[in-house]
């Protein structure tokens, strides 16, 4: 009998070692909203019964009690380092609508470090205080997967735990090339692509959030391409903070949607409008551009924009075409040699952000300079030609005469 119960008892190890609970991670305002990520177990297979003599009363006993015993399937089905005996798991939990990861905290615990591993930022860590048991990650996308690791200090040793949070669904089912700007300081537009393995039937709906976590707003008005929700747009823009969160998550008959999300900052996405109150002065020899600045959504600095200034000169031989860029702390002005007679020109001016080329919309053409300048300088030209030729016509009928009178003369002395 102790030869068989020996065997059963290395048979339940290795018929439990890969029994573990994991993580299924859930993006918040999927219709309809859930809340954070849960922890989902696996159902235990029915146990095979071991070859040799049936198993005695103690080995019953033992594997009743381990089928019990969740805290010991959990440890043995981790791949991590063992944890220290006699501490329980941390019980980690992420909830991605207040982006905060928080654990169990004991009261011979002492939180030193939690840590987000991130596909694009790499590792970002949070110094924790004495007792706290909670961190916040504000401003991460989560589309891409994230891991999470919480480092607790015990007085029985250090101890390192993950959480890994995904992004559930079919592969390239998520939106993409998802993009937002802002025009006219109040309106707002997002696309998006369907993802290359989307299901025909798939739905996408955007969610947007402020910064302040206080609003959640669905798209009011869609953009659709063949029944598909593939834009946005949004009037109504006085309730968006500097950074909001966007999510794009959908919906099928057939498979899982994956979701895409993201962080944008308003003024990094405002297009700015066109520089207003434009105005030529011009004297003899230069003429003076002015302009004021555009309304934006924030109050931004002299040094925030630049321009782009677009002159063009026209007459019936020529027509020249010059585009000068103007720093934004220049006073908004631009002063140019122009001198008369001047021929007609027009003006336009359009504005970007000083650290971000995207420019916006031109200003109306302002016209500037006489409408006919190159009769003018026919006119001049006729008359200078005219009057060279009268002198020329006097000049020699006077030298003419005065040889003839002269001529008289001489031969009036000689007789």
């Amino acid at each position: 009998m102790a030869g068989a119960e020996a065997a059963a008892l290395g048979w339940i190890h290795g018929t439990l070692v890969n029994l573990h609970p994991r993580r299924v991670g859930v993006s918040f305002c999927n219709p309809p909203l859930t809340g954070s990520g849960f922890w989902r177990k696996e159902k235990l297979a029915r146990l095979p019964h071991p070859l040799g003599h049936p198993p005695g009363p103690l080995v019953m006993t033992i594997l009743f009690c381990m089928l019990l015993d969740p805290v010991l399937l959990l440890t043995q089905g981790r791949h991590d380092p063992p944890a220290v005996e006699g501490v329980p798991g941390l019980q980690m939990k992420f909830d991605p609508r207040t982006m905060e990861l928080s654990w169990d905290c004991a009261e011979n615990t002492t939180s030193l470090e939690c840590v987000m591993i991130h596909e694009e930022k790499g590792e970002i860590r949070r110094q924790l205080k004495n007792k706290e048991c909670h961190c916040k990650f504000l401003d991460y996308s989560l589309h891409g997967g994230v891991t999470f690791m919480v480092k607790v200090n015990t007085t029985q040793g250090l101890i390192t735990e993950k959480l890994v949070y995904t992004n559930p669904g079919g592969e390239d089912t998520a939106a993409q090339n998802f993009s937002c700007f802002i025009y006219n300081v109040s309106f707002m537009n997002c696309t998006w692509a369907r993802g290359p393995a989307a299901p025909e039937d798939v739905q996408y709906f955007l969610y947007i959030q402020n910064s302040k976590k206080k609003v959640v707003q669905e798209c009011p008005q869609y953009i659709e391409a063949s029944g598909t929700h593939v834009g946005c747009y949004v009037n109504d823009l006085s309730w968006l903070s500097f950074y909001n969160y966007f999510l794009v998550n959908g919906t099928s008959r057939h498979i899982g949607i994956q979701f895409f999300d993201s962080i944008l900052s308003t003024k990094k996405i405002e297009v700015y409008s066109a520089p207003r109150n434009v105005s030529v002065n011009c004297n003899a020899s230069h003429c003076l551009v002015a302009w004021g600045r555009p309304r934006t959504r924030q109050a931004l600095s002299a040094r925030d924009f630049k321009y782009q200034l677009h002159i063009e000169k026209q007459n019936k031989e020529h027509t020249g075409n010059q585009l000068i860029d103007v720093s934004g702390d220049l006073e908004n002005k631009y002063n140019f040699p122009c001198p008369e007679p001047r021929a007609k020109h027009t003006v336009k001016i359009r504005t970007s952000d000083a650290r971000a080329e995207r420019w916006g919309p031109w200003s109306q053409p302002l016209e500037f300079g006489s409408t006919k300048p190159a009769a003018s300088f026919v006119h001049v030209y006729v008359l200078v030609v005219l009057g060279t030729l009268v002198c020329a016509l006097i000049l020699s009928c006077v030298l003419k005469r005065k040889q003839m009178t002269t001529s008289q003369m001489a031969t009036n002395s000689r007789n």
